[in-house]
């Protein structure tokens, strides 16, 4: 899972080293997410795991986001 994210915060933002990158790495304050991207973010989520978020998620570390689609997939 955390591995599949990697590429996809790569397609959102190609600056984040991702090699830095774990489950407690912080979406805004570690890989300077915005507003945007973080949409962005959770488009890429829904296309690479075929499903749609119906309510807002406050993800926080890329484990967070990890659990949740543990949850969902």
């Amino acid at each position: 899972m955390l591995e599949k994210l990697k590429d996809i915060l790569g397609k959102v933002n190609e600056e984040i080293d991702m090699a830095t990158v774990t489950e407690e790495t912080r979406l805004i304050e570690d890989l300077g997410l915005d507003s945007l991207s973080i949409m962005l973010f959770a488009m890429e989520i829904e296309a690479a795991f075929g499903f749609r978020f119906t309510e807002p998620v406050r993800f926080v570390t890329v484990g967070d986001v990890c659990a949740f689609l543990a949850d969902k997939v």
